[in-house]
């Protein structure tokens, strides 16, 4: 297989467990209340460790179920905003198809996504501590932000290897005939 294939395997690879990561990640946010109760329903069963070991964490699940279970009893329209949320998830997660198809071409898509997960950090900081979110809970968020970026980060040298071992190639031109 020729280095040029290769990489290209490789930032497709790459490609392919991002955008599953976060369609993943939008599908989830539709059912949250369902998903919430599930959850607690797991972890505060009498098999599970969670409430002894990690209390804070368990309250901040039966807290989280509580309101959503509220909102969804008196305005459920405001789990609408969640319902756009997912699907912003599902329209960034089809950007992705652009450099599957041209990486070279469409490496902006890649760095779009990289600054995005940059976001996530300053998002997370400042609107957290607004909205009486736990710190702990906005480094996991934050995580999101620092695990997506890697696998960009590996496609984006990827794709610069890749334009560099194309360049010489479209820099001499089409082949003159032999007419």
């Amino acid at each position: 297989m020729s280095e040029r294939a290769a990489l290209l395997r490789g930032i497709r690879r790459w490609l392919v467990l991002f955008v599953v990561c976060l369609v993943l990640s939008g599908v989830t946010a539709f059912p949250l209340v369902t998903e919430l109760r599930l959850i607690e329903d797991l972890l505060g069963s009498s098999a599970s460790p969670v409430p002894e070991r990690m209390p804070a964490f368990m309250e901040w699940i039966v807290r989280v179920r509580e309101g959503l279970d509220a909102t969804e009893e008196k305005y459920p329209f405001v789990l609408y905003g969640t319902d756009w949320l997912a699907f912003a998830h599902l329209v960034i997660a089809v950007a992705f198809y652009g450099p599957y198809r041209d990486p070279v071409r469409n490496i902006w898509v890649v760095e779009f996504g990289m600054i995005a997960c940059a976001g996530i950090i300053p998002l997370a900081l400042i609107c957290g501590p607004i909205r009486g979110i736990p710190f702990w809970w906005s480094v996991i968020d934050m995580s999101f932000g620092v695990f997506g970026v890697i696998p960009l980060y590996l496609v984006r040298r990827r794709i610069k290897r890749l334009e560099a071992l194309t360049a010489p190639a479209a820099a001499a031109g089409p082949v003159p005939s032999a007419a």
